[in-house]
């Protein structure tokens, strides 16, 4: 099986990969965008006992993976952007939909940025929090007074892999980007499934899966 790692797509730009499949549908191989492990990683980063955090920064399609998986885990996830609200409320599951919250005094001292997240904005985050990135690419960093940014969704790699130096510049030694971690993991797992287009595929599957595989958290490595 032949499984092609999908890497900044979006829904503007090609379907978030789907236009790949439409275009030629009897494409021989697997389309994987990482969506699925890039959100549980995030997802796996907040601290234990938060019961609330602030969304930040352009909607992707690994934002509405986390904003769900989160509200389904009952943690308050609060969205400082009108429009973005209403455009995640429709993708919370229904039972869930209560913990998506619209405010813009939220004080909560997670924040799940991307890219686009308002440098002011962040400012108004109390002192001490921790911002964890969803974008593929580092969003920039407003605050130096004991705030603490984490690393992009990414997982350090297993000791038998070799000749693997850094994934990104911006990630440490041996750490790659989560995205191209699926692509792995859905071959080594051998999933005949695609993950573009609107398809996530289960969260807890692919991080277990990851993790059965010898990738771990970066916090880890």
């Amino acid at each position: 099986m032949i499984i092609i790692s999908l890497n900044q797509q979006a829904q503007s730009l090609n379907g978030s990969g789907e236009l790949y499949l439409q275009k030629y549908p009897k494409l021989g191989l697997k389309l994987v965008d990482g969506t699925s492990l890039a959100a549980a990683v995030v997802v796996n980063s907040i601290p234990h006992g938060a019961d609330q955090v602030v969304l930040s920064g352009n909607i992707s399609k690994v934002a509405c993976a986390v904003a769900a998986a989160l509200c389904k885990k009952n943690i308050k996830v609060i969205i400082t952007n009108k429009q973005d609200y209403h455009f995640l409320q429709p993708k919370i599951p229904e039972d869930a939909a209560d913990n998506l919250l619209l405010s813009k005094t939220g004080m909560a001292k997670v924040w799940i940025i991307g890219e686009g997240a308002d440098a002011t904005e962040q400012l108004r985050a109390p002192k001490g929090t921790r911002f964890i990135p969803y974008s593929q690419f580092p969003p920039r960093m407003a605050r130096k007074d004991g705030c603490t940014y984490s690393t992009t969704p990414a997982m350090s790699v297993p000791k038998t892999l070799q000749n693997v130096h850094s994934c990104e510049n911006w990630l440490p030694r041996r750490v790659m980007s989560a995205w191209r971690v699926a692509g792995i993991v859905h071959a080594l797992e051998g999933w005949d499934e695609h993950e573009c287009g609107d398809t996530v595929l289960d969260m807890d599957k692919v991080w277990s899966a990851a993790l059965l595989h010898g990738f771990r958290p970066v916090a880890e490595a």
